[in-house]
């Protein structure tokens, strides 16, 4: 399908980590730069096991009246490779079955996007199992699409086989930042006809988006991995400290009231 060069497309980058999982970032300041650049209409919290950072990001800009759109996601890691679950309301247990775990994320009504696959690593979903999915009669199983353009080193080893693979399978484009730093947010990006997620959705199931971005270089990434370690070492003392004093807190997730901690219920 041809693009009119001259329609402004959507822009749309939904895999995005904050404090909540391993991102160095809190919400508000992945706002902030969102605000900042705009030229994206859609973004996605999509923490590691999670969905508590996302579902405070939607809720803050509704509250805030922000410009673009947030889509709630998790990054789950189940036993076939990351996954990337959007539209979600509850989170998906992990380490299950990638099979499982895409039916899990569609019983929701949600989107299932395959991270970072075609890497000869335990994290990243390969073509055989793909295949497979893929050619099940059951449409619940069949992944969404797959990221053809993530731009960390994973994404870099795997780009290539992703692109040809989606295109041997009839897969959309999906490109998105994996970012773990407010920084890299916006640095790769899905684009798509309309502006809204709903559109976005529409296009990932029509096959009418496209991947966009460039990769991280390998400095940039070794800085990002430096804050990951100063931030486990925070979070580490943030929550000894919490138990030591018994007042309910705990490491900051990244959101308003993310250091509080919700009472243990007491055994009747």
């Amino acid at each position: 399908m041809s693009i009119d060069p001259l329609v402004r497309r959507g822009r749309a980058d939904v895999h995005i980590h904050t404090l909540a999982s391993d991102g160095t970032s809190s919400v508000a300041e992945i706002f902030d730069r969102v605000e900042r650049d705009g030229v994206l209409d859609v973004i996605g919290i999509a923490d590691h096991e999670r969905i508590d950072a996302a579902l405070a990001a939607r809720a803050m800009a509704a509250d805030r009246g922000t410009p673009f759109e947030v889509v709630v996601g998790q990054e789950i890691s189940t036993l076939g490779g990351h996954l990337v679950g959007l539209f979600l309301e509850r989170p998906v247990p992990a380490m299950r079955s990638l099979r499982w775990s895409i039916e899990a994320v569609h019983d929701q009504g949600g989107l299932a996007i395959v991270a970072h696959p075609l890497v000869p690593y335990p994290l990243c979903a390969q073509g055989f199992m793909l295949r497979r999915l893929l050619d099940d009669d059951d449409p619940a199983v069949h992944p969404d699409t797959i990221e053809t353009f993530n731009p960390t080193a994973f994404g870099r080893y795997g780009h290539r086989a992703a692109v040809r693979f989606a295109a041997e399978h009839g897969l959309s484009e999906f490109g998105a930042s994996d970012a773990h730093a407010a920084s890299a947010v916006g640095s790769a990006w899905t684009s798509y006809p309309g502006h809204t997620a709903a559109d976005l959705r529409a296009a990932i199931d029509a096959g009418t988006s496209r991947h966009h971005g460039q990769f991280h270089g390998s400095i940039g990434q070794l800085g990002v991995f430096g804050r990951q370690l100063r931030k486990y070492g925070r979070d580490a003392r943030a929550e000894l400290l919490g138990r030591v004093r018994r007042d309910g807190t705990g490491r900051d997730l990244g959101y308003p009231d993310g250091t509080l901690r919700p009472p243990r219920p007491v055994p009747e």
